[in-house]
């Protein structure tokens, strides 16, 4: 049953709303080859087709970006992370996923006082010295009003929508179950992983609904970036945070993207492009803690040439053996090493089924090998990623879920940097913090960690081995040793070989018809029906009613497979 693949009947209403928007978006189609014409039908209610005209003309990236827009949250989220997924969407669809912003008419402060009060302990009014009543901000998830502290600090307060959690659990969940019978029944959609798209997307979904977690995430990073005074992070007020609201120093500067501010104070835009990039950079290269989506709206330029990052609700993660493929990778672009840089790109893309490996390394071979010769200032590090991306994307190969976070947040500080400097290269700054690094790794001390940490574990496998070796024989001695073979579309052979079965039955039930009510036609007497003997017309119409279920049947299945052909 439909149903039970889609879950309970709580998630139906908001299944409906959501086949309604695909279907007015020009998805009917995708909708129908997923199997789902009951909920299909039960969504009709919702379709507005006096907007179809308009939404035709679109071109698809610009459909598909509407369609996530008017989902709500979790689809928005899901565009925003799509938007650093250049490995699996072409150009056109990363420019619309980038213009995917979550801003909603905002919640009138009465219908947050009750939770209000619950988080703060009171009313905002008794407990800060000024609130304001209207928010400075509104996405789909929070919004952010301004506020003075009893001691006169000005800060902000980010408040948690009311209901939001349960809206978007049930969006998770239904996204999760589409993803599977997407994957599935639309062999197109496997190299897009959607089911690993949705787990990407509700890990960051629940790190965001936390707003306790987005402070944690600034004072880690606050404190990595302590040895660049430039750098400002807003100081986090705890005594008055939770999961659904957050208190943080108000900061005042000129916004990322109002280059004519900067111009019209007298900051120093070169010198400002060197200092972000050296915070980004350190943040990913060093720390492996970095801020994932520094967009010109989570940048703030302050008095000094300063820099503030805000809104610390995306961070990415890279474990020490990552950092170390990053260095490899980044090294071999910048000193036009192809072979170092195919080499990361394979391990990090691994073995894929039907891929051509040695072409694949050919190419990514070719692309380094262009750069040669090419002055070290010229060299565009983002547009570099851009185009291997590219490359890895033709070869429907996915990055990691974390490198490919990270490059996008690469891609994004070369253009505001040279947004700021048109004559700066991310590569001159990452240079010199890449042979520190390097410097750094292969330090007499850091080298003899590693081996100790290297050795203890080879000795705790060793230490293991004998115990692992007695219950794989025991439990081989015991008939309980199991091998598993997994063949891939069994299911599907099955079902095909079932639906054959029913039709081979139907004909024969069908010629086993024509048989009897012809030998009935022959005798004489008993009931008629329009002249003729009844149980024989009945016999004969009943083969037909059973044979155009025949022609049909066959007719549909040969179609599915001209459309699976096709793709």
């Amino acid at each position: 049953m439909l149903i039970e693949t889609l879950g309970a009947a709580r998630d139906m209403g908001r299944l409906n709303q959501i086949f309604g928007v695909l279907i007015r978006h020009g998805f009917g189609d995708s909708v129908r080859r997923l199997g789902l014409a009951d909920p299909l039908e039960r969504a009709g209610h919702a379709l507005k087709w006096d907007h179809a005209a308009d939404l035709a003309r679109l071109e698809p990236p610009v459909q598909v970006r509407r369609t996530l827009e008017e989902l709500g949250p979790a689809f928005v989220k899901l565009g925003q992370i799509l938007a650093g997924r250049a490995d699996l969407f072409g150009p056109e669809y990363i420019a619309e996923f980038e213009k995917l912003q979550s801003h909603v008419p905002a919640v009138p402060l009465n219908s947050l006082r009750a939770q209000l009060r619950e988080d703060l302990g009171g009313e905002p009014e008794d407990v800060f010295a000024r609130f304001d009543p209207e928010p400075l901000a509104a996405a789909s998830i929070a919004q952010v009003h301004r506020a003075q502290l009893k001691d006169g600090t000005e800060v902000v307060v980010k408040i948690r929508r009311p209901g939001i959690t349960h809206t978007i659990e049930a969006d998770l969940r239904l996204l999760a179950r589409l993803a599977a019978v997407a994957e599935a029944e639309i062999p197109s959609l496997k190299p897009y992983r959607p089911q690993q798209l949705v787990r990407e997307l509700a890990r960051s979904l629940k790190r965001e609904l936390d707003l306790a977690s987005e402070c944690r995430n600034a004072e880690r990073i606050a404190a990595n970036l302590a040895p660049l005074p430039w750098i400002v992070v807003p100081k986090v007020h705890w005594q008055h945070t939770t999961e659904r609201v957050n208190v943080q120093d108000f900061v005042g500067g000129v916004a990322g993207n109002d280059l004519a501010g900067l111009d019209s104070q007298g900051f120093d835009r070169k010198l400002l492009a060197q200092r972000g990039s050296q915070a980004v950079l350190k943040m990913i290269v060093q720390d492996g803690f970095f801020h994932a989506d520094p967009h010109p709206g989570n940048v703030f330029y302050l008095e000094g040439n300063r820099i503030a990052f805000i809104d610390f609700g995306m961070v990415g993660r890279l474990s020490q053996r990552r950092r170390d493929e990053l260095l490899n990778l980044l090294l071999g672009l910048v000193e036009r090493n192809s072979q170092t840089v195919a080499d990361v790109l394979l391990d990090w893309t691994g073995d894929e089924h039907g891929v051509n490996l040695a072409q694949l390394e050919t190419e990514i071979e070719t692309f380094v090998d262009q750069y040669h010769g090419i002055p070290l200032a010229q060299l565009n590090l983002g547009q570099m990623l851009a185009d291997v991306t590219t490359i890895l994307r033709e070869h429907h190969l996915g990055l990691p879920t974390d490198m490919a976070l990270l490059i996008k947040a690469f891609i994004t500080l070369e253009g505001m940097g040279r947004g700021l400097d048109p004559a700066f290269h991310t590569t001159t700054e990452a240079l010199p913090l890449l042979r520190q690094v390097v410097r750094t790794r292969y330090k007499p001390q850091a080298v003899v960690s590693r081996a100790w940490q290297t050795l203890r574990r080879t000795l705790a496998v060793a230490e293991q081995l004998p115990h692992d070796v007695s219950r794989l024989l025991r439990n081989a001695r015991r008939g309980r040793l199991h091998v598993g073979i997994e063949l891939a579309h069994l299911k599907r052979v099955g079902d095909q070989i079932d639906r054959a079965a029913n039709r081979l039955t139907m004909a024969l039930v069908i010629a086993a018809l024509i048989i009897g009510s012809s030998i009935v036609m022959t005798v004489q007497g008993g009931p008629t029906l329009f002249g003729l003997p009844a149980f024989g017309f009945i016999g004969f119409a009943s083969a037909f009613v059973g044979g155009l279920w025949l022609v049909r049947a066959i007719w549909r299945s040969s179609k599915g497979r001209d459309v699976v052909d096709g793709e």
